[in-house]
């Protein structure tokens, strides 16, 4: 299952209510510390494992970004406007050598990276 699948999959269980969806198999990208989700717990199947995933009910949209194009930290800005409804409200998500992060983070750590994905 790729990143795509599982947004997806997070999207779908958000529109139709309900408090948990199971990603299978577990994507090595997940969003984890925001307010969108709630806890998530592994489970290990012997296979390639599953992820169980808690929805708050606050994602509106998640998405991936297809190429990954590298952005630099003067270009951030523009991608925030193109891909966010407002502002204050969501999370672009970026891949860098720091490891994977949102906007605010990697312009706190002055770091670029590649765009992944967004949600809000």
């Amino acid at each position: 299952m790729s990143l795509q699948d599982a947004l997806n999959a997070i999207n779908n269980a958000e529109k139709t209510g309900k408090r948990q969806v199971l990603i299978r198999p577990s994507s090595k990208v997940i969003v984890k510390s925001y307010v969108y989700i709630g806890e998530f717990e592994q489970v290990d199947d012997h296979r390639s494992g599953k992820i169980v995933v808690q929805l708050t009910g606050r994602i509106n949209k998640a998405g991936v970004i297809s190429p990954r194009y590298n952005v630099h930290l003067s270009q951030l800005e523009k991608w925030v406007v193109k891909l966010l409804p407002s502002r204050q409200f969501g999370y672009v998500i970026l891949t860098t050598s720091s490891g994977i992060m949102d906007h605010e983070e990697a312009r706190r750590r002055h770091v670029s990276g590649k765009v992944i994905g967004f949600f809000y």
